[in-house]
């Protein structure tokens, strides 16, 4: 059975670096973004493009080439989180969360009894047909299955005491697009105000023992919130990487 080594790596203190994966979902995407290094991808659900069943194909090579595959569902629903992990998934991103009451039931969902409400439909595909008992896989998938909770609205910065500290959270990925704009200054993710809610959230993280992180739109920033000790850090995703790479070249070539 597959160790979550980014969950492990966080328990840690260990820096782990990311990416989004939503737009051009084939399993040979989630292979090269390992072998590049990348610790932890997102599977986009909320707004990529992947069904269930590509989910699954990405979750497969994610984790044979050492990347965590954490499914960011479209909406908190029982349904789309058990299923993400069916999968193959080895964590949740949860959107849009706001309430505490949400976070705690959508937490339920991730872990099998006695610690949660999680239907068990595992098989051996699911651990590679190792051959395993079901007390020993609820075991294994509760200890290495993680919670990321996203913060992206003023009143999640608001209730941040009441949600980070919801047993069973193990990071936190602050959205800053939604971020930005419920704090009424859209896009500008260097502006005083940003920085100084996403300084609150990493704080609060830290005093929760919950890993802070935050996705960023460009690699330079990135580098300065993992400076700022953001641990569960992401930049860009599959696309941008091909659109950039590819503009770079025939730039040079034409040049």
């Amino acid at each position: 059975m597959h160790i979550n080594r980014t969950k492990h790596a966080l328990k840690e203190g260990k820096l782990q670096v990311g990416c989004a994966l939503g737009k051009i979902v084939q399993p040979d995407v989630a292979t090269i973004l390992g072998r590049a290094g990348f610790d932890w991808t997102f599977l986009d659900g909320e707004h990529g493009v992947a069904g269930v069943e590509t989910l699954a194909a990405l979750s497969r090579a994610a984790v044979a080439a050492g990347l965590t595959p954490i499914v960011r569902v479209a909406d908190i629903q029982y349904d789309l989180i058990a299923r993400s992990l069916d999968c193959g998934a080895q964590g949740i991103l949860l959107p849009r969360v706001e309430s505490r009451e949400l976070l705690e039931r959508a937490v339920s969902w991730v872990k099998f009894p006695p610690v949660g409400q999680r239907g068990f439909g595992l098989g051996p595909a699911n651990i590679d047909w190792e051959r395993a008992s079901i007390p020993a896989m609820i075991e294994h998938f509760n200890n290495n299955t993680m919670v990321v909770l996203q913060i992206e609205t003023v009143t999640a910065f608001e209730n941040r005491d009441e949600l980070i500290s919801v047993p069973g959270v193990d990071a936190v990925m602050i959205g800053p697009a939604d971020l930005s704009i419920s704090l009424g200054v859209p896009g500008e993710f260097e502006h005083p105000k940003m920085v100084a809610t996403i300084e609150q959230i990493r704080d609060t993280c830290i005093k929760y023992g919950v890993a802070p992180g935050v996705h960023c739109r460009s690699a330079a920033l990135a580098k300065m919130w993992g400076q700022k000790g953001m641990k569960l850090l992401s930049t860009g995703s599959e696309a941008n990487f091909l659109f950039e790479k590819a503009s770079e070249v025939a730039a040079l070539l034409k040049s």
